[in-house]
C-alpha cells in the first residue's frame, strides 16, 4: 500500500511539474510575442526589390517602445484600411514636412536623397502638396513605388505612432537570403 502511495504521489508530482513547465514555456512565448518581437510575412510586392512577397520578417517590438523609428527604417504597422499588417519604408519623421514634385521627394523643403537608389516615385498622391507631419506622425513610401499603396494614398496616408508594431530587424526567409537588415 505505500509504495502504491509513493508511486501515485510521484506521478501526481511529475505532472505538476510538466503542468509548471508547459505554463512558463507558455507565458514566455505571450510576452515574447506581446512585447519583444514577431514574425511577418511580406504580403505583396510593395517592397520589392528588399523584400519579395512571401518572405518573413522579424520585427523588433521592443526598441520601439524607447526609441523612435530612424528615417529609412522599414516599420510594420497596422493599417485600418488594409487586412494584413503593412510593411514600408520611413521617409518623412514627426513634426517635418513632405512634398513629393516632379518625382523628387522633399523633406522641409530639402531634396531626400534616396536610400540604396530606390526609384522615384512618379505618382506624388496626396504629398503633391505639402504635408505637414504631426508630433506622432510619419510618412512612408514602399520601395517599389510603382506598385505600392502608402502614405500618398489616403487610404494609408501618415502612420502614426500608436499604429507601429515594430521595425524590421532579420529576413529569416528564405534561409538563402538570411540577413540582418
Amino acid at each position: 500500500m505505500a509504495k502504491r502511495k509513493k508511486k501515485a504521489n510521484r506521478a501526481l508530482n511529475r505532472m505538476l511539474h510538466l503542468g509548471i513547465y508547459i505554463l512558463i514555456v507558455l507565458l514566455t512565448a505571450y510576452v515574447f510575442v506581446t512585447y519583444i518581437g514577431q514574425r511577418v510575412v511580406v504580403h505583396s510586392v510593395s517592397m520589392q526589390p528588399t523584400f519579395a512577397e512571401g518572405e518573413v520578417l522579424f520585427v523588433d517590438k521592443l526598441t520601439c517602445r524607447f526609441i523612435d523609428p530612424k528615417r529609412f527604417s522599414v516599420l510594420c504597422f497596422h493599417s485600418d484600411s488594409e487586412q494584413e499588417d503593412l510593411i514600408k519604408r520611413v521617409i518623412g519623421l514627426p513634426n517635418e514636412t513632405v512634398r513629393i514634385k516632379d518625382g523628387v521627394i522633399y523633406i522641409n523643403g530639402g531634396e531626400l536623397k534616396d536610400y540604396k537608389g530606390l526609384e522615384a516615385p512618379e505618382f506624388a498622391g496626396t504629398a503633391e502638396d505639402e504635408i505637414v507631419l504631426g508630433d506622432d506622425e510619419y510618412f512612408v513610401l514602399g520601395d517599389n513605388r510603382k506598385e505600392s499603396i502608402d502614405s500618398r494614398y489616403h487610404q494609408i496616408g501618415t502612420v502614426s505612432r500608436a499604429d507601429i508594431i515594430g521595425i524590421a530587424r532579420v529576413r529569416m526567409k528564405p534561409v538563402s537570403k538570411f540577413q540582418f537588415l
